[in-house]
């Protein structure tokens, strides 16, 4: 089996139900103005960032999911804040390579109000 890398995303309803649609196997196409797809590294960072989907929809979620280690090697983590405000940026046109990257299921391990 293939080593991984343990990402985490701050997801609002919307994107959730795009991803529940796909199974939990995919993430949604970017929106024409959204030319980054970016996982973030830790848990702690993507739970703060959900605080704004809270404050703008009422809930938010944090995922997981696990990537192949040999794709997520092409994207340098960008540190874009605090020591642990680390993430990944992926071009709007490679997110369905980092799909077929996925290994396993999304996950939802965190749900806030």
């Amino acid at each position: 089996m293939s080593e991984t890398i343990e990402c985490f995303r701050p997801t609002a309803q919307k994107e959730l139900d795009l991803v529940i649609a796909s199974g939990y196997l995919k993430w949604p196409p970017r929106l024409p103005d959204q030319d980054i797809f970016y996982p973030v590294t830790n848990e702690a960072y993507a739970k703060a960032l959900t605080q704004w989907n809270i404050t703008d929809f009422g809930v938010g979620y944090v995922t997981r999911f696990f990537v192949k280690k040999t794709f997520m090697d092409k994207y340098p983590i960008k540190c874009v804040g605090g020591r642990e405000h680390t993430e990944w940026w992926i071009p709007a046109g490679d997110l369905e390579k980092l799909n077929q990257n996925i290994v396993g299921k999304i996950e939802v391990i965190g749900e806030y109000r």
